[in-house]
């Protein structure tokens, strides 16, 4: 089998395997309960706080842990527009937001907040201008900018300094879905005027069902869940112990060897860009165009962030009008390649990528979006036969 669809899910890593071990066996411990059994657990979540918090650095404080990126997106939302008091209230937002943000905003109208949603150009970047456009409308509000961080589809990366810093010259809060970017590019919250911040575990090869939100610690927001006391009394439920241990473990790693990890995946990634478009006729790239380097926008210094050309350094993101997105998958299942066509938590709909159609796809050419989400271990020989299969499938849907 070949995996190419890291953006969906992450295989987990031998270290947090090892780490989250003891936890469902011999230290089992109840985090609330006072006992110093119960309380080696709740040393456990505290130890794995303080990790994550350092890799923003940020306090532990203002870690809060959830069950993952769906969740924290949701409580950023609703606690600040859907709970409290009735003043009116705005949510701004882009439209090439994962479901977890545009469906919140969806059912945030049904409740009577003003939303808009900002469009992005061809490379999936925000209109500044229309964000600043609308967030003049938003004076005597209470106003929230919610703007990923890195597109789950086509991997565009924002300008979040950008971002940050006219939100808050207009008094508004940021938050920003990070849940692709996090251990994957660098991240300096303060910097780039970050208010609230979610991620998730099980993109960076951590366990599934644990994620966190950063909240500043100057904000105060309603509780998300009602209950027991724990997260501070924010989000009350019994911890998920082994979760958060293999989280810390997990993002530990990422951002350890972030850069040697995202210097050989870019490398990859581009590689597939470069071959696609020798082998697969009528292949168009989606998004940034990483081959295509124009002095201006990609300086000439060789740091990580500027290589990353401002797209994912796994995210290969293609187009081939004339075939169907679908049909090519089932095609590559049979190969042994596992890949997408946009975001796992669309899959299953018939209704083509909003993420295409936003940045200007026709609906024809937005069903036939292929996704590779790769990681460092895939081979030159894994590339070309992945490439060879594409080609004989686009041939064979033709």
């Amino acid at each position: 089998m070949i995996y190419l669809d890291n953006a969906a899910t992450t295989a987990l890593s031998e270290t947090a395997g090892k780490a989250m071990e003891p936890y469902f066996s011999d230290l089992y411990g109840n985090p609330s309960s006072s006992y110093r059994f119960g309380q080696e657990a709740k040393r456990a979540i505290e130890a794995g706080r303080q990790a994550l918090a350092s890799f923003l650095h940020v306090s532990p404080r203002e870690i809060y842990f959830t069950g993952g990126g769906t969740e924290s997106d949701n409580w950023a939302l609703l606690s600040l527009l859907g709970w409290g008091e009735k003043s009116p209230k705005h949510l701004l937002t882009s439209t090439i937001e994962h479901p977890a943000i545009l469906r919140t905003a969806s059912f945030l109208e049904s409740l009577g907040v003003n939303v808009s949603r900002i469009p992005v150009d061809a490379k999936g970047f925000l209109d500044l201008e229309a964000l600043e456009n609308a967030l003049k409308q938003s004076e005597n509000t209470t106003c929230l900018v919610s703007v990923m961080a890195a597109n789950n589809e086509i991997g565009t990366l924002q300008n979040l300094q950008e971002i940050g810093s006219l939100t808050h010259q207009y008094s508004a809060l940021f938050h920003t879905d990070a849940v692709q970017a996090f251990g994957q590019i660098p991240i300096a919250v303060e910097e780039m005027g970050i208010d609230l911040l979610s991620a998730s575990s099980h993109k960076i090869h951590g366990p599934k069902g644990v994620g966190l939100l950063y909240i500043r610690k100057d904000l105060k927001l309603p509780a998300l869940l009602h209950g027991g006391a724990q997260e501070r009394g924010l989000r009350a439920g019994t911890e998920n112990v082994p979760g958060i241990v293999g989280f810390a473990a997990a993002a530990r790693e990422a951002f350890f060897t972030m850069e040697e990890r995202g210097r050989k995946k870019l490398a990859l990634r581009n590689l597939f860009f470069k071959r696609l478009l020798e082998e697969v006729p009528g292949v168009e790239i989606s998004g940034v165009n990483p081959l295509e380097k124009r002095e201006a926008d990609f300086p000439a210094e060789n740091t990580y962030s500027s290589l990353l050309q401002k797209r994912l350094p796994g995210n290969v993101h293609v187009c081939i009008p004339g075939i169907e997105g679908q049909s090519l998958l089932m095609l590559l299942d049979q190969k042994g390649i596992c890949a997408s066509s946009g975001s796992a938590c669309a899959s299953g709909s018939l209704d083509p990528s909003h993420v295409l159609l936003a940045i200007g796809k026709s609906h024809e050419v937005a069903f036939s979006g292929l996704r590779l989400s790769l990681e460092e271990s895939l081979t030159e020989e894994e590339l070309e036969y992945t490439v060879e299969a594409i080609k004989e499938a686009v041939e064979k849907s033709r």
